[in-house]
């Protein structure tokens, strides 16, 4: 008997995707001999994890060509060849950022030229194994000056080739939104969102909403802080190929603010049968305008502790508790909670 679950999905924008609440996210896939990694990583446990996730009813996988310089795409590709065609989830990848293959622990490169985009999307499609990506991403503003409109053009043409279904931004704040949509519709933003990382949720989340753009945040948890898995202890013995170690969430004196930020998640994951993992998911995925969430999810046990999220909604008690845990613990910056369910953006934002 088959033991996949039917996900609610929400529509991408304005594409004509609709996805799943909750995506796996590939970035630690990638492994640690790159400057930005987290940690060993076996293949095997990620072929693993992605096949169990779409499995049980995940219906999208996000990566980038930066994560382990190329790795994590070859890995997902090689989950995808074992799946039959029609079973395949959808695959999000990112350009923008490159490396030398000579001095693979230097920090990648910003780059906007359209030659690089088009050379990395061939990269993409190869590593992948796949014909067509399904959403296209600037992983972050050009650093080679590049201007926005030609790395976006670039992108708008490769939808119009056929290369790519749709695309989107990654880390780009609101003013260069607006300058992308002016020259193409933005079809998905994809931002770091937490209940630590709240910043979004001033200006691009509404925006989003109001304008057919699709909302895929990143570090639901804070990269494991909010999981309910985390201590102090295990912070302290992160090791040096973990990102993560020389992060300022991990260290005095946010880390022991977010720490009880997620003490605080655990008397209402209780309350819903879950896991704080998956409140701390869910608590994202309540804003209006947000469609769905990546969550990391590097073997099998990390994917059954936060499949919860795929269907997990709180309620206005719940993001209430949650608030008022926030304003307690003085953890992170941003709005506390939505004020409405209309997404509706302050007019001085509006331009």
């Amino acid at each position: 008997m088959s033991t996949k679950t039917s996900f609610p999905t929400r529509p991408l924008g304005r594409s004509d995707m609709s996805i799943t609440r909750i995506g796996l996210g590939a970035w630690a896939m990638g492994g640690n001999a790159w400057a930005i990694g987290w940690g060993p990583q076996d293949d095997s446990d990620s072929i693993d994890a992605i096949r169990l996730a779409v499995d049980r009813g995940i219906n999208w996988i996000d990566t980038a060509a930066v994560y382990g310089l190329g790795h994590a795409e070859e890995v997902v590709g090689r989950a995808l060849a074992q799946m039959p065609l029609g079973d395949r989830p959808y695959v999000f990848t990112k350009c923008g950022l490159t490396w030398s293959a000579d001095q693979p622990r230097a920090m990648p490169r910003r780059s906007g030229a359209p030659d690089s985009i088009r050379r990395e999307v061939e990269a993409s499609l190869r590593r992948l194994g796949v014909e067509r990506i399904d959403l296209y991403q600037m992983h972050w503003p050009a650093g080679d000056g590049t201007p926005l409109d030609v790395y976006w053009q670039t992108l708008l043409d490769l939808k119009r080739e056929g290369k790519v279904r749709a695309v989107g931004l990654s880390n780009h704040n609101l003013a260069q939104l607006l300058d992308a949509e002016a020259l193409g519709h933005v079809e998905s933003l994809q931002p770091p969102f937490s209940a630590i990382q709240r910043g979004a949720a001033s200006d691009l989340i509404p925006w989003c909403a109001q304008n057919g753009t699709g909302v895929i945040v990143y570090s639901p948890m804070q990269s494991g802080l909010l999981s309910g898995g985390f201590s102090v202890e295990r912070a302290q013995a992160l090791p040096e190929d973990d990102w993560r170690s020389r992060n300022a969430e991990f260290q005095a004196p946010n880390l022991a603010r977010n720490l009880a930020l997620a003490e605080a998640f655990k008397p209402i994951a209780e309350r819903h049968g879950t896991t704080q993992a998956a409140v701390a998911i869910a608590w994202t995925l309540a804003w209006p305008g947000v469609t769905g969430a990546i969550v990391g999810m590097r073997n099998t046990a990390q994917v059954n502790g936060v499949l919860g999220a795929a269907e997990l909604e709180l309620d206005g008690e719940d993001m209430a508790r949650i608030a008022d845990a926030i304003e307690r613990t003085g953890a992170g910056v941003g709005p506390l909670r939505p004020l409405d369910d209309s997404g509706a953006l302050p007019a001085d934002l509006l331009r």
